[in-house]
């Protein structure tokens, strides 16, 4: 899942050890320094994951071959680093898993700039879905937004190019650009195929806004789980609880993911220190389990949190723990359905980075929803309101003034 933006991620941000670059090296290098360290020797978790058996050294005298007859034969230049670069994404890709994925120096700097919500662009998010390119949420006040693209929107075209046989970084790369220029998108909503001209700009957006409705209900907004993410959401509930609200919206529509500790951070909010709020396997080992921590601001305050199929990784892990607890009742739709964790592995041989993913995420009632997702106790879709209205967000409103 990639972002046009932030999109169905969940991260573990730990050092980088030597051990790790070595076993790496050769699928690539990465720079970023993700959220929350982990004891343990990550080696030694590698050398007893399930390719454990695999060559640690791999021939790649075939992988020349194609070089040498490249170099002398193609009609064409060739650039040496885009060789390399493209070795290791196919050889990345070849997992098979979407969210493992190599970028390079520029990529990876794009990928930090969207979890910190600064970039420029239309401030959508994009991923795949049976073959298509399909936008999974629009970014809050984005221009994506005041253009009317909306979640689940297939791009079928990107100034008028088929994108059928696209990645995602291709249409990433296509769609992004500089501040006042245009990009012209064909969407197909439910079978009917619309046009959008967006103009571009530079995005900054935090990721929790808050506010207090009605006089005494508060909401609380998250559109990712960043590093702003924790102390924000704080700040939201002290605010919520000296105004003395009588109950509380958490809004996860459209939120893709993020850092895992952000989560960690956020159940918190509403669950007791000590409950737990994730759990981490590969296989049937158990990793690591997660637990709240903290004082619970938000525990004895009735709370909905709004799902959509845009809410993805971080959101579910929150949406699931406050839902197992029975700490708030869901509202919205089906969320997206990612249940696995990915860590960015810092390799500085050739630059680049590798985001692999490492574990699958359990509720704490031992579900994983990977290609499920977490369906609502309350389900109101988007279109429930003729009125124009959101629909889902009044629905939270009437429930907790009940």
């Amino acid at each position: 899942m990639k972002q046009l933006g932030p999109k169905a991620r969940t991260f573990i941000k730990r050092p980088v050890q030597l051990s790790t670059v070595c076993l790496l090296m050769l699928v690539v290098a990465i720079g970023f320094y993700i959220v929350g360290t982990r004891s343990g020797d990550i080696a030694a978790w590698l050398r007893q994951n399930q390719n454990s058996g695999l060559p640690q050294d791999l021939d790649l005298s075939s992988l020349q071959q194609v070089y040498d007859k490249l170099r002398q034969q193609y009609d064409g230049t060739l650039n040496v680093d885009d060789l390399i670069n493209g070795a290791k994404k196919g050889l990345v890709s070849a997992t098979g898993d979407p969210y493992t994925v190599y970028f390079t120096d520029d990529e990876a700097q794009e990928f930090s700039d969207d979890l910190d919500g600064k970039f420029s662009g239309i401030g959508a998010e994009l991923g795949s879905e049976d073959g298509n390119l399909v936008i999974t949420s629009v970014l809050d006040d984005s221009p994506a937004q005041k253009a009317g693209l909306q979640a689940n929107d297939i791009i079928a075209e990107v100034n008028n190019e088929d994108t059928t046989d696209w990645s995602i970084d291709q249409a990433v790369s296509t769609i992004r650009g500089e501040k006042g220029t245009t990009v012209k998108l064909t969407i197909v909503r439910d079978q009917e195929v619309k046009e959008f001209s967006i103009v571009r700009d530079d995005i900054v957006n935090p990721s929790v806004k808050y506010e207090i409705l009605d006089g005494n209900i508060g909401y609380i907004r998250i559109s990712r789980f960043a590093e702003d993410t924790a102390e924000l959401a704080q700040e939201a509930a002290d605010k919520f609880v000296s105004q003395g609200v009588t109950g509380v919206i958490l809004d996860l529509r459209g939120d893709g993911g993020g850092y895992l500790t952000a989560a960690q951070s956020v159940a918190g909010l509403w669950l007791t220190s000590g409950q737990e709020v994730v759990q981490e396997r590969t296989g049937s080992t158990v990793q690591e389990t997660l637990y709240a921590e903290g004082t619970a601001p938000l525990k004895n305050v009735p709370t909905v949190v709004l799902i959509d199929g845009g809410s993805a990784s971080a959101s579910e892990i929150v949406a699931g723990a406050l839902s197992d607890h029975q700490s708030a009742t869901l509202v919205g739709t089906k969320t997206y359905g990612k249940g696995s964790v990915q860590e960015l592995v810092d390799l500085p041989l050739g630059g680049g980075q590798l985001k692999v993913t490492i574990a699958k995420w359990y509720t704490p009632n031992g579900d994983n929803i990977d290609g499920e997702g977490i369906a609502p106790d309350v389900e109101v879709t988007a279109s429930d309101s003729s009125s124009g209205d959101d629909a889902q967000k009044t629905k939270a409103i009437e429930l907790l003034k009940k």
